[in-house]
């Protein structure tokens, strides 16, 4: 399994604040960062009290001072700022994610996704925070549907952030992956509970359809690695491997019959993180592509050295082309990291 170290980031002593926290990517961030760091205090933000009284239970033997729980709606403004006093990064996680959700409540999505970021920018440039990543999706490239044409939207308001915030001002930056192995809400879970079911088949949307995939940790890591190296204005996307969701089902469940019952509203065939009209904005450094901003000239330029590796023309990162696919033992390590 690909490991995203943490680079140079060092948490000790500081404030981080984690909107969405009680879902899958804040419980797992709060757990990383407070068994890696001494922290000054971790804020965990979001709307749902009993979430908050459920994630404060399995954390209970996190010390007091150290994390704390607040009630709040990314569409407030003064609530956001209030909770950001003293803090030192956000990392916004909180969103309108399920794309039928999404296309069935549009006013809903476009107030939580888009007025959500603009409200996390606002909020943290009045609370002096030093830097803000936002978690995106695979969606927001050459989006179709509601979910990634708002977070496209929200990827864009972060990136040009950077220019209201001034030069010595909060730094944004974006990190894009794609389906989380074992979330909430994630079709491995699915599957799972059908076959615990005993259901008689599975369902499949279509043989063909790809998806991008990373474990939960992995995420994790990727987004305190990008913390770590981040200049503000870039989108940060890892390399990380694809999977044709029917061979998921057939190692999940083998003998099992499928059933193809078609494509939902709003969904792609195959994902894209990186299109050909971003490639030229777009550098290779290893274990991930940047995206740099089109109007290259804030901090971002520090990326741009003799060394350098542009990926090349015509490129694009699809779920489909991905030179890297999992096989079935692939697939096998990582699901043994994915709770049931």
């Amino acid at each position: 399994m690909r490991q995203f170290e943490a680079g140079s980031i060092d948490l000790d002593g500081k404030s981080i604040l984690v909107t969405g926290g009680t879902g899958s990517f804040g419980r797992q961030f709060v757990r990383t960062v407070l068994e890696r760091y001494k922290l000054r205090r971790c804020i965990v933000f979001s709307r749902d009290e009993q979430k908050q009284f459920e994630m404060g239970q399995e954390f209970v033997q996190a010390p007091s001072h150290e994390i704390r729980y607040f009630i709040g709606d990314v569409r407030d403004v003064d609530r956001l700022e209030m909770a950001m006093r003293g803090v030192d990064f956000v990392i916004h996680a909180a969103a309108i994610k399920h794309v039928p959700t999404a296309e069935y409540n549009p006013f809903e999505c476009v107030r939580t996704n888009i007025y959500g970021a603009q409200n996390v920018v606002r909020a943290a440039m009045r609370a002096g925070v030093r830097k803000v990543v936002a978690l995106s999706t695979d969606k927001a490239a050459n989006p179709i549907n509601l979910y990634g044409a708002s977070k496209l939207a929200s990827d864009k308001i972060f990136v040009a952030a950077n220019n209201m915030a001034g030069r010595d001002g909060c730094r944004f930056s974006v990190v894009r992956y794609g389906n989380v192995i074992g979330s909430r809400g994630s079709v491995i879970p699915f599957f799972r509970q059908l076959v615990a079911g005993n259901a008689d088949h599975l369902p499949i949307t279509d043989e063909r359809m790809t998806r991008f995939w990373i474990t939960l940790q992995q995420g994790v890591d990727f987004v305190l690695s990008s913390l770590g190296m981040m200049h503000g204005a870039e989108i940060f996307v890892p390399k990380i491997p694809s999977m044709r969701v029917v061979d998921i089902a057939r190692h999940l469940a083998p003998g099992v019959p499928l059933k193809v019952v078609g494509i939902r509203p709003g969904e792609k065939l195959h994902e894209v993180m990186i299109t050909e009209d971003d490639a030229r904005d777009t550098i290779d450094i290893g274990d991930r592509y940047v995206l740099l901003p089109t109007l290259l000239d804030g901090p971002a330029k520090s990326w741009i050295k003799p060394d350098t590796r542009y990926v090349e023309s015509g490129f694009s990162y699809r779920s489909d082309n991905n030179p890297e696919f999992l096989d079935d033992a692939a697939l096998a390590d990582l699901l043994a990291t994915t709770p049931m």
